[in-house]
């Protein structure tokens, strides 16, 4: 198999875009927990791919605001994983490096979803009080956008607090044909219009503690994210 089938995907204005017809790699090649045997069909990416993309788009964030300090703004639950791999390379670039970066991590948990269905709804949890952003670059960690709306409405949250800058790192971005709002600064992969869990995007709460983007015939055309 050529290199360029195998892969898939492409490179598009500093993303990487994963193209609808990639089928994914064989179960076969990987392991996993016994008890999702049966649920799986393929991995779609390896954790190893994606650690080394969040690697680069730390650099390229250490690039840009490095030498300002900075508040990383993280979206629970789904974007755990990603924003604490994300702050290590950080960490470990800024430890390798002549300026010293100072990070404070927050919290903050919006609700928009019911099951696989994205509502109208937004419900921000833990971000009443954000008056630490006050004159400060933020950095806001999401580990996927879709149609946007989530984003625009927390954007219109935290823009409300007078940051200095704001800035948006996502892991992945859905291609959805009823987007109303822009790509994030900095972006993993663009993937195709399936529904995503783990890294530590979920389904119900199932499928947090796999490793690897891997497709899931537990609901029709549904792509799994592995944490």
């Amino acid at each position: 198999m050529a290199k360029s089938d195998a892969t898939k995907t492409v490179k598009r204005d500093g993303r990487i875009v994963i193209e609808d017809d990639w089928p994914g790699y064989s179960l076969d090649l990987f392991t996993y927990p016994e008890h999702y045997y049966g649920d799986l069909e393929s991995v779609y990416i390896p954790h190893g791919v994606i650690m080394d993309r969040t690697e680069r788009l730390a650099r390229n964030i250490i690039d840009d605001i490095g030498h300002h300090d900075m508040v990383v703004l993280c979206v629970l639950k789904g974007g755990y994983q990603f924003c604490a791999d994300l702050v290590e390379f950080m960490k470990a670039l800024s430890r390798n490096s002549s300026r010293s970066l100072l990070m404070r991590v927050d919290f903050i948990r919006l609700k928009s979803y019911l099951n696989d269905h994205s509502t109208e709804d937004l419900h921000i949890l833990g971000g009443e009080d954000l008056s630490v952003l006050s004159g400060k670059n933020v950095l806001i960690v999401e580990a996927i956008v879709d149609t946007g709306k989530t984003m625009k409405a927390l954007l219109k949250h935290v823009e409300a607090f007078q940051p200095k800058m704001v800035r948006v790192a996502g892991l992945l971005v859905k291609r959805v044909p009823s987007g109303v709002g822009s790509l994030p600064d900095y972006v993993g992969f663009e993937i195709p219009n399936h529904f995503v869990v783990g890294y530590a995007l979920d389904y119900n709460e199932y499928f947090r503690d796999l490793n690897n983007l891997s497709v899931t015939n537990r609901r029709e055309q549904t792509v799994c994210l592995s944490l």
